[in-house]
């Protein structure tokens, strides 16, 4: 029973980049924690296509500009391929306008390759967490620049879960949110993935988009 824990503590890494030596450096990184692993290194969004199904990422490291695309445009086709995986863009200068992009995609995160790389292992942790990887300032320059449907729906999300996306859009993690609830992390995460169920959102960031988009967050 000790090893399948220790396996399923394990989270499998796709890196989906074409600069060569940041990918293969990462990988190498990755590689050298315990509890990640880089189960395959694509530098096109072809390549990537072809190698989600059979090696099954828990996360997926997603440059911005690739040979064949823009990576943002292509998150909803890739998690359609693996719903269950994390989509951390990586990026360098990307305009608003891209990460808004990819937070409506359904992204995870963002993370700067100037960021060292013991930074970008901490980011996909937090990902594979379920946490949203992103600063509080630039969520809160985000939000406002969602598009919105102009069609407040009427939804079954509780009082309470009303609540907690109120704080996420605050960037508050699930341990802060639990600390301000005074209610456990597992709580937190459960309210966070029931309403994320209801929002059919794949990350707390595209729960955020729908949200806002839909009214349910009229302050923002």
């Amino acid at each position: 029973m000790s090893v399948s824990t220790e396996a399923a503590a394990v989270t499998r890494v796709l890196v989906v980049d074409d600069h060569e030596v940041l990918a293969t450096s990462l990988a190498h990184v990755l590689d050298a924690e315990p509890d990640l692993v880089t189960v395959g290194v694509a530098g096109s969004l072809e390549r990537a296509r072809a190698l989600i199904p059979t090696c099954a990422p828990g996360v997926i490291l997603l440059d911005h500009r690739l040979p064949d695309g823009d990576g943002a445009d292509a998150i909803g086709e890739l998690l359609a391929l693996r719903p269950s995986a994390q989509v951390v863009m990586l990026t360098a200068s990307a305009a608003d306008h891209v990460l808004v992009k990819a937070l409506e995609a359904g992204a995870s995160g963002f993370v700067s390759k100037t960021r060292s790389l013991a930074e970008l292992t901490s980011a996909v942790r937090a990902a594979a967490a379920g946490e949203a990887v992103i600063s509080p300032e630039l969520l809160a320059r985000l939000l406002p620049r969602l598009h919105r449907s102009g069609r407040p729906r009427a939804n079954d999300l509780t009082e309470r879960e009303r609540e907690v996306l109120g704080l996420l859009s605050g960037g508050l993690s699930n341990a802060a949110i639990a600390a301000e609830l005074t209610v456990s992390v597992h709580t937190v995460r459960n309210h966070i993935a029931n309403l994320s169920a209801k929002l059919g959102a794949h990350s707390k960031l595209e729960a955020l988009s729908i949200a806002v988009r839909d009214g349910l967050l009229p302050g923002v």
